[in-house]
């Protein structure tokens, strides 16, 4: 897949919280996730695929989602932005939360090699 194949199917996944489909069809093994800050005291980055699996298994147990709308992509050689705006529910604190962020993504060899969300400033 090129670039836009590529980003094309990103939307229609995520579109549908489909995570781990998409983490299975489309990312590199090495792939480097960067979030825009680490919880607990964590490195925001995260390396391998078993890590990103990690972070959507955390996502599906810990958040009630209310709404998600995923806008884009916009494309450009070997990469790709994807907007997102989420309207959850933290299931353990139960606050209710609104969020936009954009995830930058790269691709080679037609998979996902590195991810970095960027959130909204000031949010």
């Amino acid at each position: 897949m090129n670039t836009e194949e590529v980003a094309n199917k990103v939307v229609e996944l995520t579109r549908k919280q489909a995570w781990h489909e998409a983490v299975d069809a489309l990312y590199d093994k090495d792939i480097v996730s960067v979030e825009a800050s680490g919880m607990g005291g964590e490195s925001p980055e995260k390396r391998g695929i078993d890590a990103v699996h990690g972070k959507a298994d955390w996502w599906i147990g810990n958040m009630e989602v209310h709404s998600f709308k995923v806008s884009g992509p916009f494309v450009a050689h070997d990469r790709f932005v994807v907007q997102y705006d989420v309207d959850a529910t933290d299931k353990n604190s139960k606050k209710r939360f609104q969020m936009s962020e954009v995830g930058v993504y790269t691709v080679k060899n037609g998979k996902i090699v590195r991810e970095e969300f960027l959130p909204l400033a000031g949010a």
